[in-house]
C-alpha cells in the first residue's frame, strides 16, 4: 500500500488529467475483444470479473464496519439513514431504502434514497444534474437535515458534484457522513468523515459502472442497512422478525419464522399471526411463551422490541 501522500498525489493527479484517469474508465484487457467472442466466452469472461467484486468489498469491511458503528449511534437517537447519488448508485440507494421497511418493519423515512434529477431519473436518465452540488444540498434542505442524520454519499467515479455537494451541505449540519466509491483515493473520501473507497478496476464495457462498481456497491449497501437492522433488533437468531406480512409470500414466510422459532405446526402458527394482529414479533412471543397478544405486547414495548430479552422475561 502507498503512502497518505502518494494517494493523494494519485488523486490530485486524476483530478488533473480528468474522469478518463479513472480506474472505472479504464479498458479492461480481459474484454479487449469481446465484440468477437461467442456467446459462452463473453458471459464467462464478465462473470470472472465479477468474481473479483467480493473480495475487493472484503478488503474494506473495516471501513464499512466504522460506518455502521458510528450510523447505528445516531439512529439510537433518533436518525434517518440517506443516502444519496446519482444514475446507477442513485437508483442502488433508492433501492436499498425502499426495501427496508417491507423486510424489517422500520418507518418509511428512516431509511431515504436521494436520486439526482428526483423520482424521474430511476426510470429515465437524467444524467446532467448530478454536476451541480447546489442540487444536492438543495435536496437535503428539503429533508430538513438534522444533525442527528446520517447522509451516504454513493458515486463510482468518487467524484459526483451531486454527492459531493450533499456531504458538504450535511457537513455544514452536523450530520454523520460517510461515502461509497469504487476507485481509491476518492474525491468524497476528502469530504465524508468515514469514506469507503473499493477500488474495483475497469469495467467489463468501458466506463458502464452499472456492471462491477455497481454490484460493489450493492454489496456494500446490502452490509450496512443488514447491520445496523440486526442491530436495532430487527432480527432474531437470522430471522426478520420484523418483517410485514402484507402480501401471501410475505405471511407465509412470518408463519414459517413462527413456527421455526416455536416450534409450533402450521395451523398454529397461522393462528397465532392472526391473534398478534399480524404482528410477528408479539405472535413469536405469544408461541413461545402461551401469553396473550397484549401481554406480548407490553413485554416487547419494555425490551425495546428486542425479541430475545421479551421471550426470556416472559419465560421468568
Amino acid at each position: 500500500m502507498g503512502s497518505a501522500q502518494e494517494e493523494r498525489g494519485g488523486l490530485a493527479m486524476a483530478v488533473e488529467k480528468g474522469i478518463e484517469a479513472l480506474a472505472t474508465e479504464g479498458r479492461n484487457p480481459e474484454t479487449l475483444h469481446i465484440d468477437r467472442m461467442g456467446t459462452v466466452e463473453a458471459l464467462e469472461t464478465i462473470n470472472r470479473l465479477d468474481q473479483e467484486v467480493a473480495p475487493a468489498v472484503a478488503r474494506v469491511i473495516p471501513s464499512i464496519a466504522a460506518l455502521v458503528d458510528a450510523a447505528t449511534d445516531r439512529m439510537a437517537c433518533g436518525g434517518r439513514i440517506i443516502y444519496m447519488g446519482a444514475g446507477t448508485s442513485g437508483r442502488l440507494g433508492v433501492l436499498d431504502a425502499s426495501e427496508c421497511p417491507p423486510t424489517y418493519g422500520v418507518a418509511p423515512d428512516l431509511f431515504v434514497g436521494l436520486i439526482a434529477g428526483g423520482r424521474d431519473a430511476l426510470v429515465s436518465a437524467r444524467e446532467g444534474v448530478e454536476d451541480s452540488k447546489e442540487e444536492g444540498a438543495s435536496d437535503l434542505k428539503r429533508l430538513n437535515l438534522r444533525p442527528c442524520d446520517v447522509v451516504i454519499g454513493l458515486a463510482a467515479s468518487g467524484r459526483t458534484p451531486y454527492v459531493i455537494g450533499g456531504l458538504e451541505y450535511a457537513r455544514e449540519v452536523g450530520a454523520l457522513t460517510g461515502s461509497v466509491a469504487c476507485v481509491a483515493p476518492s474525491r468524497l473520501s476528502e469530504v465524508a468523515e468515514l469514506p469507503i473507497d473499493c477500488p474495483i478496476g475497469p469495467e467489463p464495457i468501458t466506463g458502464s459502472t452499472r456492471m462491477r462498481s455497481g454490484t460493489a456497491q450493492k454489496l456494500v449497501l446490502n452490509m450496512i442497512s443488514t447491520e445496523l437492522m440486526v442491530k436495532a433488533g430487527k432480527v432474531y437468531e437470522n430471522l426478520m422478525v420484523d418483517v410485514q406480512p402484507s402480501n401471501e409470500k410475505l405471511v407465509d414466510r412470518a408463519q414459517r419464522i413462527i413456527r421455526a422459532v416455536s416450534g409450533v405446526s402450521e395451523a398454529e402458527s397461522r393462528e397465532v399471526l392472526e391473534r398478534a394482529g399480524r404482528n410477528v414479533k408479539v405472535a413469536i412471543c405469544m408461541a413461545v411463551s402461551g401469553c396473550e397478544a397484549l401481554e406480548a405486547q407490553a413485554c416487547l414495548e419494555a425490551q425495546g422490541g428486542n425479541v430475545a430479552a421479551a421471550i426470556r422475561s416472559l419465560s421468568e
